[in-house]
């Protein structure tokens, strides 16, 4: 009997708090403040579905990663306000100056970590020098549409600094273009990358593979063109993976 009843109120406690991620996610999305814009992006983007399968709770402290113009900060920042902590680190410049001067958003810590980071213009990518976030114990780090930006090396070093700031246990997120398995580079796939690489990639640095999901897959997207043309813009097929420190 007790054991039965721990088991009930466990899958109360579960769900309670998954309604509770719910209401606090659609309340960031419902905010009077957020940009028309960033709305029109939801049901492609479908932050609920994604933030959920990432395990996403709210007193969690969560990296994200080169937030560029602030999109899925502007989700996170409120979601963890009250009983967690958002930082960001890596290209923070727009977010810095943008987003994190409105209301409402002062409790967003910025890593600042950019001083190692320049772009090949030559080879059109992100460099990454040695560096660490300065912080540990992370629950979470997340990253949208972002890793293909990094030569082979800066990706290394990405990953290795955010599984140093993870606790073990902690969950890393990712989300990106998809290019076709062990395509070569060219112009029009410069800004997709190989899933299967992604994976390769992550375990090579100690992560473990939790779970992928189709949340974003796009059968009309034939991985042929370069991400930003008018035909493919804004429906592009990505990858959903979500890994762990062991």
């Amino acid at each position: 009997m007790r054991t039965f009843l721990f088991v009930c109120l466990s899958l109360a406690t579960g769900f309670a708090a998954a309604q509770e991620i719910d209401a606090k996610v659609e309340a960031a999305l419902a905010a009077e403040a957020r940009p028309e814009a960033d709305r029109a992006r939801d049901r492609n983007r479908r932050p609920l579905q994604t933030l959920k399968f990432f395990g996403l709770e709210d007193d969690m402290r969560v990296l994200e990663l080169i937030p560029g113009g602030g999109w899925y900060t502007r989700v996170l920042a409120p979601v963890l306000a009250e009983n967690g902590k958002l930082y960001v680190a890596i290209g923070t410049g727009r977010v810095a100056e943008g987003v994190l001067t409105e209301p409402g958003f002062d409790k967003v810590e910025v890593l600042e970590t950019d001083a190692n980071l320049r772009r090949d213009d030559e080879r059109r990518v992100y460099v990454l020098d040695d560096f660490e976030f300065g912080v540990s114990g992370l629950d979470m780090v997340v990253t949208f549409r972002n890793v293909h930006n990094f030569d082979a090396e800066s990706r290394a070093r990405l990953n290795a600094a955010a599984f140093d700031a993870l606790k073990p246990g902690g969950l890393y997120g990712v989300i990106d273009h998809t290019r076709r398995h062990m395509e070569p580079a060219d112009p029009e796939n410069r800004r997709r990358i190989d899933p299967v690489l992604v994976i390769k990639e992550m375990l090579d640095q100690g992560f473990e593979f939790v779970d992928y999901s189709d949340l974003h897959f796009r059968a009309d997207d034939e991985l042929e063109y370069e991400v930003g043309r008018r035909s493919v813009s804004g429906n592009t097929d990505r990858f959903t993976f979500l890994f762990r420190k062991p």
